[in-house]
């Protein structure tokens, strides 16, 4: 059955079932006649990426709403049923439109079948749910966003009971058990009132916060000095893009000893339409045009940025030339594990074992800086749960002392009392480095010219290009063969040394559909399918004897890819 016939039939399937609401037949029966919108809608069910489940909100089996959150929870229910006798589930939410309404779905679907649900009253950042997983032994948890993405997207990711989003393994399990459910009829819920009442949903309270913003602080190398000084010194301005990141950052920043820290009051208060940004994505400067401009009236040293579910931070700094310029992830990853190991090293605390983890397609620069200071450095696939997944491992074996983790697309964590990124402990670590550094009478962009200068000058850069539909995932998919079965021999004027296939797994890593070219002058570039946006983005790196060198190395590089890349789009 072709994609168009399957989509149909789901269509007419959606308006006569019984169990769908009027409100959203009727917004489907407006859809009669666009039979484009029908099929991109019903040509798939939403699946479980790097991310979990993620989409534009809407009635279809292709988009978030109810019914998707419902089978999807339905299907988790049966999984943690068969994992445990008494599971419970934590549940956390962004400042999305309709995430508290897909969360209270979720909590009646599991209080139907029986399982313990803990809620926040409000919106609170990912990392804290994944704390909070830990904290309470709870078996499972879920958070309702779609991070950084476009307003109309929102998601839902599934972690399991180490606090760390599912990995494949488990992830096939939990899809499986969603594919198994025939209709809508088959998922449990119960009332709000009914579950409260028999203690299957239960409410946190302000202790929950105040946990975890103390164990975040904890993570400070320099908490004592921080506190007694170097804190008061440093001019911050924090934008939490309209995000959860607004309270948990200011009170960790503030029991740290921070005493200048301005908000920017336009995006200070959620707003699930995003309405002061194009994007409400820390990695982009049109985010910081507020920040920015508040930044100049106060003088700042550090303009902070996180995005709606707080697990990613973007930091800008000031040039030479006294202009804030936004790091990239790698920039902000390198320095941060400078200053982190160098203080542990001097205060006699970095560990023989210590290890630092990072994706593949992450700067090669902090692994440099890492293994100076005598660290390991253990690579894993894109997405932050397999960083989870081996803290997780060495937690067990003891085989490394986790120090840092990180991937290039502003994701960090220091400390293990989470298993994702954490935007909260990054605002804290970034800040301390450029209070500890502006006492030596440095910027943060002072320290990472002396690292270029000490490791070399790395540049980095990314390029996606976004292909919807039916279409474009069938065109990605082409991309991605043709260039694994005509790898070039030659690219901006150096060899391929080395194709690294990791479709079939590679390197004792789990198989994904990732091509990685590695040069013979030590560049690489990298081609990965997006597992949460229609999107195929393409990685590149270079390492130069100079800044000069290095642009004009990865400027070239870039356009030869991105040259076929745009022939095959």
């Amino acid at each position: 059955m072709t994609e168009n016939v399957l989509a149909a039939a789901q269509y007419k399937a959606w308006l006569h079932d019984e169990l769908i609401d009027d409100a959203t037949k009727q917004e489907l029966r407006a859809l009669e006649d666009n039979a484009k919108e029908i099929e991109d809608r019903f040509y798939r069910e939403l699946e479980f990426g790097t991310g979990g489940l993620r989409g534009v909100m809407g009635a279809g089996t292709n988009r978030m709403n109810a019914y998707t959150v419902g089978k999807a929870t339905q299907g988790l229910a049966n999984w943690l049923l068969s994992q445990s006798d008494k599971p419970s589930v934590v549940i956390a939410h962004d400042s999305r439109n309709q995430s508290p309404e897909f969360t209270m779905h979720a909590a009646q679907v599991l209080a139907g079948n029986g399982i313990i649900t803990y809620l926040f009253r409000s919106l609170r950042p990912t990392p804290q749910l994944s704390y909070a997983v830990r904290a309470l032994g709870a078996q499972g948890g879920i958070v309702i966003t779609a991070s950084h993405n476009p307003p109309e997207y929102n998601g839902y990711k599934v972690y399991g009971n180490d606090g760390c989003q599912l990995v494949p393994y488990d992830a096939e399990q939990v899809i499986a058990s969603i594919k198994k459910i025939d209709g809508f009829g088959e998922i449990r819920r119960t009332s709000q009132e009914e579950a409260e009442a028999a203690g299957l949903i239960r409410w946190l309270d302000e202790s929950a916060d105040d946990q975890f913003t103390d164990t975040v602080v904890s993570a400070s190398p320099n908490l004592q000095l921080l506190q007694e000084r170097l804190g008061s010194q440093v001019n911050i301005v924090f934008t939490p893009l309209h995000g959860t990141g607004n309270l948990p950052i200011r009170e960790v920043l503030r029991k740290a000893g921070f005493t200048q820290v301005h908000i920017v009051e336009e995006q200070e208060q959620p707003d699930g339409y995003f309405s002061t940004v194009k994007s409400p994505n820390p990695e982009e400067r049109e985010a910081f045009t507020l920040a920015i401009k508040l930044a100049e009236e106060k003088q700042a040293d550090l303009i902070i940025g996180t995005d709606p579910d707080c697990d990613r931070m973007g930091a800008v700094v000031k040039n030479k030339q006294g202009e804030f310029v936004v790091l990239s992830g790698n920039q902000s990853g390198a320095i941060m594990v400078h200053y982190l190991l160098s203080q542990l090293q001097e205060q006699g605390k970095l560990p023989d074992n210590g290890v630092v983890v990072k994706t593949i397609v992450t700067s090669e620069m902090g692994a440099d800086i890492a293994r100076h200071y005598g660290a390991e450095v253990v690579n894993t696939l894109t997405g932050f749960k397999y960083i989870g997944e081996k803290m997780t491992e060495y937690e067990r074996t003891g085989e490394h002392s986790f120090l840092f983790g990180y991937e290039e697309s502003y994701g960090y964590l220091t400390g293990t009392y989470a298993r994702d990124k954490d935007a909260v402990v990054a605002s804290l670590l970034i800040s301390e480095a450029a209070a500890y550094y502006k006492a030596q009478g440095k910027t943060l962009y002072d320290v990472l010219l002396e690292l270029y200068e000490q490791f070399g000058y790395y540049q980095e850069h990314l390029e996606s290009r976004t292909l919807k539909g039916v279409d474009g995932v069938q065109q990605i998919a082409a991309i991605m063969e043709d260039w694994r079965h005509h790898a070039p021999q030659t690219i901006a004027g150096s060899t391929v040394a080395e194709l690294q296939d990791y479709l079939p797994g590679l390197n004792g890593l789990p198989p994904e559909n990732v091509l990685k070219f590695i040069l013979a002058d030590g560049s690489w570039f990298c081609l990965r399918p997006s597992g949460t946006e229609p999107k195929i983005k393409v990685y590149f790196a270079v390492r130069g004897s100079s800044q000069q060198e290095a642009a004009a190395a990865i400027t070239k590089l870039t356009s030869e890819v991105m040259a076929r890349v745009d022939n095959q789009a």
